[in-house]
């Protein structure tokens, strides 16, 4: 390319043609006057919608960083909540646990006491069962004794004998009743 702009200004002047190295304040003035020219209108028409088109994408990016900073604080808000009461129903889940196992605690020793106590109240029960019937029993071989007694008393004033002979009777009498039935 720099070959080619040499050559360019080495090439010699035809006639009536300008070298393009050598300056021309006609063409210079006239360059300038439709750059200046150029510039108002595009600065009118062209430069000012696109500098509030650039300025309107801007301030419509600012605003879209602004929500996506508003909506990223908005989001660990709501995560902190969730959270936090993730770790409350942690807690009362924990402490629902706890109140559950000291229920069921006290549960088991209410019905441990209970159930003692039922054991308790069979014994005595069952102790004054067999004590009235220790007690019917022992009335009952008294009068049976008794009666025995006087069965044999009886038999010895019926028969009127001697000593011996109302020892041999009277024992006689007891195996008789003791082996099943009264003489």
């Amino acid at each position: 390319m720099h070959m080619l702009i040499l050559n360019i200004a080495a090439v010699p002047q035809e006639e009536g043609g300008a070298n393009l190295l050598s300056p021309n304040g006609g063409l210079m003035f006239w360059t300038i006057v439709i750059f200046v020219l150029l510039l108002i209108l595009l600065s009118r028409f062209a430069f000012k919608p696109m500098l509030a088109a650039v300025e309107a994408r801007e301030r419509s990016l600012q605003k879209a960083i602004d929500d996506a900073k508003r909506d990223q604080e908005e989001a660990a808000r709501v995560l902190a909540d969730h959270r936090a009461q993730l770790e409350k129903a942690r807690a009362e889940a924990q402490k629902l646990i706890a109140d559950g196992r000291t229920t069921a605690e006290k549960l088991r020793n209410d019905l441990m006491e209970q159930t003692k106590a039922q054991q308790q109240e069979m014994l005595d029960r069952a102790r004054r069962e067999i004590e009235t019937e220790k007690t019917n029993a022992i009335a009952a071989l008294r009068r049976e004794a008794v009666d025995l007694a006087i069965a044999g008393a009886g038999k010895v004033i019926e028969r009127n004998l001697d000593t011996e002979a109302n020892r041999k009777l009277v024992e006689g009498y007891l195996s008789s009743v003791s082996l099943g039935g009264k003489a």
